[in-house]
């Protein structure tokens, strides 16, 4: 494909992917236009907002047990955008049984699609573009939103939900007309890049994902209810920092270290729990409360995305990564909110909220510096990895001999190294030389000693300061 197909491409992506995230926001989750229509017909929200978590948490999580092709990923997209336009109809009408079943069925697939779509960032956007296009992405979907937001709440809901279903339509569009020709080389070109899986790298930034994202959700529950008489500037306004954090994080430097602005965003929540307690709720107090912590939610959530965009190169399949990796935001909101109802339920006065949101937010902070390390490390390590698969033998032996060590290895220990960097786990590295896996565990402990190393990825990491990976 060439560079002209290949920036189309990426624009019919990203713009048909921000239509759908638009309607998801409006209709499902943030947005007012399923608050509007439940309050219009004197309906209890929890229960369906709770509903279409859940079920869209599930749709994020199971799709790639089924959809592993780029063809596949594109089906889903089509399909469960479709689903999505049927399923909501029936809130035009009076509430049934129809209401809470179209809310399942949209929340399911929709969430399928989401996943799906990692197929379609990591073939049409290059790896160091993947975080405008995530911002991009986070942006456009958010303008759209709080048009929407506004359109709701101010006019009717149902004008509101008609162009919500608009947005799903046009994605749809968009997503038709995207290419699928040279899959199978692009596919052959990454599976060559996989060594082992991400399995560790995912499952930390999931870790780190969902702790910080319970602080959105009690910001749904406990701090959005306690300004919502400022109907008219919480329409729209709440989403402005948010938006302006990514567009800042969007344009910074390559070389910025973003990881460093995350203590930036551990701050700002700090200051609006701790101004949510102090303050009061007039229009003033909720600038500084919304700003601060809209603004961090902006940072956190780049960050994540940018983090998953990175690893669908190492992934064999993308929506399986891209699913899992926001299936664990999804699932830290859903227990914020929780949380946020029995705080709310048992009547603590905000002072109390506070606290218990800023216990989670000091969690965070002990977390933050280890679990950002171990994630760049595993990252590198599986970039260096990919890097030196594609070198000749010649040039691998090289690398290895370049690098110092305490004491010499030993010619069985050379073996298990050159497995180690062929990312081989300690049973095939077993298989593959004929002994126990006691015994490869003893000459991989040897290895890290002599090469003062503490695990496979610091060992890795040894070898990146010593050899430029492109």
């Amino acid at each position: 494909m060439n560079r002209h197909k290949l920036i189309n491409s990426c624009r019919l992506s990203t713009t048909g992917f921000s239509f759908l995230f638009a309607y998801i926001l409006s209709f499902q989750f943030e947005g007012q236009v399923l608050y509007s229509l439940l309050e219009m017909r004197g309906i209890n929200a929890s229960a369906y907002i709770l509903a279409a978590m859940i079920v869209h948490f599930m749709g994020l999580l199971t799709c790639g047990l089924f959809v592993r092709s780029r063809s596949a990923a594109k089906s889903m997209m089509l399909s469960g955008m479709g689903l999505c336009l049927v399923a909501t109809a029936p809130f035009f009408f009076a509430p049934s049984y129809l209401w809470m079943s179209g809310l399942i069925v949209s929340g399911y697939f929709s969430g399928c699609a989401v996943a799906a779509w990692g197929f379609f960032l990591r073939a049409f956007t290059p790896k160091n573009e993947r975080i405008k296009s995530c911002a991009d992405v986070l942006i456009y979907s958010n303008l759209l939103m709080i048009a929407v937001n506004v359109v709701a709440m101010n006019r009717s809901p149902f004008i509101g939900l008609s162009l919500a279903m608009l947005f799903l339509v046009t994605g749809i569009a968009f997503i038709w007309m995207l290419p699928l020709e040279q899959e199978n080389e692009q596919n052959k070109t990454f599976k060559n890049k996989t060594h082992g899986g991400i399995k560790n790298p995912l499952i930390l930034l999931c870790l780190f994902v969902f702790i910080i994202t319970i602080n959105s959700g009690l910001m749904y529950q406990v701090i959005n209810p306690a300004f919502e008489h400022l109907t008219g500037l919480v329409s729209w306004y709440w989403a402005v920092p948010y938006i302006v954090a990514l567009a800042i994080m969007r344009n910074l430097p390559m070389k910025a270290k973003r990881s460093r602005i995350l203590y930036i965003g551990m701050a700002m929540i700090i200051g609006a729990f701790i101004s949510f307690m102090l303050l009061g709720r007039n229009t003033s107090d909720y600038l500084t409360v919304d700003t601060l912590m809209l603004g961090a939610c902006g940072i956190f959530d780049l960050f994540w995305w940018s983090i998953l965009g990175e690893m669908l190169d190492y992934s064999d399949n993308p929506a399986q990564t891209f699913g899992i990796g926001l299936s664990a935001n999804v699932f830290g909101v859903l227990c914020g909110g929780v949380l946020g109802m029995a705080v709310t339920s048992m009547g603590l006065p905000g002072a109390e909220v506070a606290v218990i949101a800023l216990t989670v937010v000091c969690v965070t902070l002990v977390m933050l510096p280890p679990l950002n390390n171990q994630l760049v490390l595993l990252l590198k390590s599986h970039a260096y990895l990919a890097a030196y698969d594609n070198m000749s033998q010649s040039q691998q032996t090289d690398i290895v001999r370049q690098i110092k060590t305490l004491d010499p290895l030993t010619v069985r220990e050379q073996e298990v190294l050159q497995l180690i960097l062929s990312g081989k786990s300690n049973r095939e590295i077993a298989g593959a030389l004929f002994i126990s896996e006691s015994t490869v565990k003893t000459h991989v402990r040897n290895i890290f000693s002599k090469y003062d190393a503490g695990s496979r990825a610091e060992l890795i990491s040894t070898l990146l300061k010593n050899q430029r990976v492109e």
